[in-house]
């Protein structure tokens, strides 16, 4: 017989599952049985079992080189978020005495975000191109006799667009992390005689660590899942695993795309696994 306490809890989760079901678990299970599947060169799929899809990637240099190129942006994207994110919520936490001002600040950091990601991307381009405005400031200064070439369309380009988009994702966790230490465990620490380091090292980051690990996920997923950054940012002079996912699709090569897709799937779940393994959110959540 069902408890009634399971069946609440069901009903509870219902809408979540009516969501997923159809939106997430069966397209995936279609990419997967996909990815098993042979190509007829012409945008069909024949219906046999095979694994060269999965050998394929797994024998090619390129991928190897995509896959290297995408933990590269993840990895560089989400130290320079983490260390912008935690410090701007430090000091809106600690150092805005005010409450209602460090919200009204923490709202302002969201300003830039109520516009596309594509709008605020581009408009990188008028201050990093060879006429752009950090050139011609540098020229004018006098420290540079020629523009900087690597500026726009190279890494930088992108490691630049990527951290506009995705510090907030940073920010909005530690932040709530942080706003939840007791202000008076801060002044009794300082009273016992201990210093800003150590508050900083035994206290705040304690506390800050789910905020850090739920902005890790959010970051390092939507990193692996992008090309559209890499391809504009970057010129097309770099590449990611989502952008060659892409050019499978485009030239009607479904099953090695699906196979693409499955592996990058896991290597993210392994990774939001890895996070929730050393960063127990729920138990941090609670406290």
């Amino acid at each position: 017989m069902v408890k009634r306490s399971d069946l609440f809890g069901w009903l509870a989760v219902s809408p979540l599952l009516l969501v997923l079901i159809p939106f997430f678990v069966v397209p995936f299970l279609v990419i997967l049985a996909a990815s098993f599947m042979e190509s007829d060169g012409f945008g069909g799929m024949i219906q046999t079992f095979t694994l060269d899809n999965y050998i394929g990637v797994f024998r090619s240099r390129l991928t190897f080189d995509l896959y290297y190129e995408t933990a590269k942006f993840a990895v560089i994207t989400w130290a320079f978020a983490t260390v912008i994110g935690f410090w701007v919520s430090y000091f809106l936490v600690f150092h805005v005495k005010n409450q209602l001002l460090a919200i009204g600040l923490f709202l302002l950091c969201t300003v830039p975000f109520w516009t596309s990601n594509i709008i605020r991307m581009i408009s990188w381009i008028p201050l990093l191109g060879k006429e752009g405005l950090i050139n011609q400031g540098l020229m004018g200064a006098g420290i540079i006799d020629q523009p900087l070439a690597f500026l726009l369309f190279s890494n930088f380009a992108v490691i630049v667009a990527y951290v506009h988009q995705l510090t907030i994702f940073m920010i909005v966790p530690i932040f709530n992390s942080l706003s939840k230490i007791d202000k008076s465990l801060i002044e009794a620490a300082l009273d016992a005689g201990s210093s800003r380091f150590d508050i900083l090292r035994y206290i705040v980051l304690p506390m800050a660590k789910s905020g850090i690990a739920l902005g890790s996920i959010f970051v390092l997923s939507i990193v692996m899942g992008d090309f559209f950054v890499v391809k504009v940012m970057s010129g097309g002079g770099s590449a990611s695993v989502v952008g060659a996912l892409y050019e499978d699709v485009g030239v009607l090569q479904y099953p090695s795309a699906a196979a693409s897709a499955v592996i990058l799937t896991l290597i993210v779940v392994a990774v939001v696994f890895s996070i929730l393994r050393v960063v127990d959110i729920r138990r941090e959540i609670a406290r």
